[in-house]
């Protein structure tokens, strides 16, 4: 997410390997685009020494890449809550988003509108500012709908505020737990007919800080007007990667056309035949290496791995259903890398695998161990696990 003309559909496309319009202007996006990223790991196979063929996921050289679901939005704009520009659009489509990365143009060289200005004029901390600002309002907009006699209603009746605040808001899947510890968090113990709009402001912003966690794709960071506000970013402790989505644009494709080897998220690329490359590709080449030796990456995967085991705090399991050949019932070995929240039990990842093997869950086996486990038993990142159910599959 972002504003607009800050390198978001470049960073869609370099995530996702994907091809959506990419132009300087604003509003290039104009609906939502969908497309599959990866998050990368250490697969596996390396510590078991085997060789794998995964199915939904990929596995090159011992790095497993599991695929995420990525939402390109349309750019946003001050007072986009109220529904300027493409506002009410974009806080739709991000509404479905279980992390936000927000996209800034470090480099300074847009202004709050989203066009070209020389390097150095624009201020990328406003960005950052105003664009939670307006998710902030909108979360507000939302509760604020008749807020005093839904408050009138829910006291005769006798129902908890966060009840009927979390129905407001259950498009944004927040529950009533959440918004407790919100109100608890920002000391919000007055009854909710004394509540100002600015105490619900206070609170929108922390569900949508507890909810909406945003990571910043500080974009453009190789320029040189860049420097500066990194080193600024830096010191507001907010947690963000100086990205170069143009670069990984350019050594995806460069891959693709077996031009030279590399693998997203990697600090350095081999050149497959010099011979055959132009001056320009190599010119290009020279600029994305530089890239890679200042920052040690394009970002671009640094950012997604962050929003996903940091952020969101998941691990990776293995689900299999022969436990000694580590195999589906086609022969795939380690044919699937699933993406599960920690804490994790095993009847959730039955679940997540097919609703029947959670219905029928009997135990599951630890691979390693070669113990049977319970509903209830805690996985941990890269177990390995065969599940048992009544249900015939496995």
């Amino acid at each position: 997410m972002g504003k607009a003309n800050v390198g978001k559909s470049t960073f869609f496309n370099a995530a996702t390997d994907s091809s959506v319009p990419v132009a300087n202007f604003p509003f290039t996006t104009i609906s939502a685009n969908i497309g599959v990223a990866f998050v990368r790991v250490q697969c596996v196979c390396t510590e078991l020494g085997i060789s794998d063929n995964p199915v939904n996921s990929k596995c090159i050289g011992g790095i497993r890449y599991i695929p995420i679901k990525l939402i390109d939005v349309a750019g946003l704009v001050p007072g986009a809550h109220s529904g300027r520009g493409l506002g009410n659009k974009f806080l739709d489509d991000a509404r479905q988003a279980d992390v936000l990365i927000h996209v800034i143009d470090i480099s300074a060289s847009t202004d709050a509108e989203g066009k070209s200005i020389n390097a150095g004029e624009g201020d990328p901390f406003f960005d950052i500012k105003f664009v939670e600002e307006e998710f902030d309002l909108w979360i507000r907009s939302i509760i604020l709908r008749d807020w005093h006699k839904i408050v009138r209603e829910s006291e005769n009746l006798k129902q908890k505020v966060e009840a009927v605040i979390s129905n407001r808001l259950s498009g944004l899947s927040i529950n009533e737990q959440l918004i407790r510890t919100s109100m608890e968090q920002i000391g919000l113990t007055k009854k909710p007919a004394e509540w100002t709009e600015s105490d619900l402001l206070l609170l929108s912003k922390q569900i949508r800080i507890k909810s909406k966690p945003i990571i910043i794709a500080a974009n453009k960071a190789d320029l040189i007007t860049s420097e500066h506000n990194l080193k600024k970013l830096k010191e507001t402790g907010r947690p963000f990667f100086p990205t170069v989505s143009e670069a990984e644009l350019l050594l995806k494709k460069a891959a693709n056309k077996n031009l030279i080897y590399y693998l997203p998220g990697d600090s350095t690329f081999e050149i497959r035949r010099k011979e055959t490359l132009s001056q320009e590709q190599l010119s290009a080449l020279n600029m994305v290496s530089n890239v890679l030796s200042k920052f040690g990456s394009t970002g671009v995967q640094q950012v997604l791995n962050h929003a996903c085991f940091h952020m969101l705090k998941q691990i990776v399991v293995y689900p299999v259903e022969d436990e000694y050949k580590l195999t589906d019932k086609n022969g795939n070995v380690l044919p699937d890398a699933r993406l599960v929240p920690d804490n994790s039990t095993a009847k959730d990842l039955a679940f997540l695998v097919h609703q029947d093997l959670g219905k029928g869950f009997l135990y599951a086996i630890d691979i390693r161990t070669k113990q049977r486990i319970g509903a209830d038993h805690v996985l941990r990142n890269n177990d390995i696990i065969k599940i048992v159910a009544t249900t015939g599959r496995k």
